[in-house]
């Protein structure tokens, strides 16, 4: 290979490396839990192509990202408003509290087995003997079942049918497709539209229903401040409120 050619290739190289380089600090970085991981990147494509802005989305169970969010971490968003109060008090200086904003809240819901065998239709159908209940004990959901049960005076009769528990609502879903004993789930409701394949969902009438918050807030290293401001805008323009909604949020 001679000296020109050797020179084009390298040069060829350089300016591949340079250029990715570049797309990776122009890019938003956004961090959160797998809740909402499929509305927040079906928001971060429509604000991408609109703003020349790519945004990418990283979500899932914190341990799996939170080393990679404490390096380039724009925007960081939860499930419920106390995980990301929970993600502030964990992490001291990762987040800038004063930005912090609700964007929308999802209400909650059961989830039942295809074509519903064991005719679920109220939460009081969960206190009946042979039921057997998947509990989600964090990802935004600790406690949900039980703020529902107590309005309706069943805390009892469904804590005696809980078979099972799981720290997050990934290692539940993993459980509900691999463990045919479980019968209902109580969850956001907003989850039946990633599991329809699944699941049945069984919707809880709005004055008895709880809902929780979705909050979003820039971090405290970003360098993109304005381009973080830009984008949780677009997240709560009408636009931004009509995909949300299109995944189950009001």
């Amino acid at each position: 290979m001679n000296n020109m050619k050797k020179l084009f290739i390298s040069t060829v190289l350089l300016t591949a490396v340079l250029f990715s380089k570049a797309q990776q600090n122009d890019t938003l970085y956004a961090y959160g839990p797998g809740g909402p991981q499929a509305v927040m990147a079906d928001c971060a494509a429509v604000f991408s192509k609109k703003m020349s802005m790519p945004v990418k989305v990283i979500a899932g169970p914190e341990a799996k990202w939170i080393e990679q969010a404490k390096q380039n971490a724009d925007v960081v968003f939860g499930g419920a408003e106390y995980m990301l109060t929970q993600f502030k008090m964990q992490h001291p200086g990762l987040m800038d509290s004063t930005t912090r904003t609700e964007l929308y809240k999802r209400a909650a819901g059961i989830l039942v087995r295809p074509r519903n065998p064991k005719k679920i239709k109220t939460l009081k159908d969960l206190t009946k003997p042979g039921i057997n209940i998947l509990e989600i004990t964090g990802a935004g959901q600790l406690g949900l079942w039980e703020d529902l049960a107590g309005r309706q005076n069943l805390i009892g009769g469904i804590q005696k049918n809980i078979k099972g528990a799981f720290a997050n609502t990934a290692l539940a879903i993993d459980a509900w497709k691999s463990d045919n004993k479980y019968d209902a789930v109580i969850i956001f409701a907003s989850w039946y539209l990633r599991l329809k394949d699944v699941s049945q969902l069984i919707k809880i009438p709005v004055a008895q229903t709880v809902y929780r918050g979705t909050p979003i807030a820039i971090t405290a290293i970003t360098n993109k401040k304005d381009k973080a401001q830009q984008f949780i805008g677009f997240l709560l323009s009408n636009e931004g409120h009509a995909i949300f909604k299109k995944w189950g949020w009001e």
